[in-house]
């Protein structure tokens, strides 16, 4: 398996698995429809990172979120030349599961009238609407999960039978990751919905502009936040890595 098929593949079960857990509780006559505490989605969205990572790690890194493969390059642990492609097979691996879920999902979403609660499923939203304190959020919530990769990643990428110098997360290093983004979650997840994932965001939310339905929120004008914020994030932690561990 080439590093970019696991990209995606490995970002296409994070985004199925994730956005899953959001509609089984949110959409109409789902047999888990009101079932909403923090614990259960930021504990399914933990596992979904868990199950990718640990598929595809030892083909790519498992690195599933533009925020970390930016992060490791920041500091010199992944080769500048692979984050383009990286990037590219995250955003299609989200896309694709998000519209997986959608599929899979498609006779709730047709019976759920409220826009807001379909959008849910897709793409964050603020609970507060201050774009200052929403990208704080974000690029705060992104800086503690790639400063904590940083730690947790080892060399594990294999190309045409040889291990790199690129360092990734494998199948050891996946649940300490999933770990992680569950405490964040639970922790600074309540002010955005925690993105802390550029591909996330982006890509589910190109398919909810891509999806036929009627009175659509799309909300474009907060769509760069999830974005910014947490590529912002992941510069900011590879800087004070490399100031703390030169």
């Amino acid at each position: 398996m080439t590093p970019f098929i696991a990209e995606f593949i490995g970002t296409t079960l994070l985004l199925f698995l994730g956005a899953g857990i959001v509609a089984n509780v949110s959409l109409k006559d789902t047999a888990a429809e009101g079932e909403t505490p923090w614990i259960l989605i930021t504990s399914s969205w933990g596992f979904a990172v868990f199950v990718g990572a640990y598929v595809t790690g030892q083909f790519s890194g498992g690195h599933l979120n533009p925020a970390v493969t930016i992060g490791l390059a920041v500091i010199g642990k992944f080769s500048w030349g692979l984050v383009p492609s990286y990037l590219i097979a995250q955003l299609l691996g989200a896309m694709a599961g998000s519209w997986l879920c959608y599929i899979f999902y498609i006779d709730h979403y047709r019976i759920t009238t409220d826009e807001e609660v379909v959008r849910s499923t897709f793409c964050t939203s603020p609970s507060i609407r201050n774009f200052k304190n929403n990208f704080f959020s974000e690029m705060v919530g992104t800086f503690v999960l790639v400063f904590g990769i940083f730690f947790i990643v080892s060399p594990n990428i294999v190309i045409n039978g040889i291990v790199t110098e690129n360092f990734g997360i494998g199948s050891v290093e996946s649940l300490p990751v999933a770990i992680l983004v569950w405490v964040i979650g639970m922790a600074l997840g309540g002010t955005t919905g925690y993105a802390i994932n550029p591909a996330r965001d982006l890509g589910p939310r190109m398919v909810y502009q891509l999806i036929p339905r009627k009175n659509k929120i799309t909300d474009w004008k907060y769509g760069w936040i999830p974005v910014l914020g947490p590529i912002s994030g992941a510069i900011l932690a590879g800087v004070l890595y490399n100031i703390l561990i030169p």
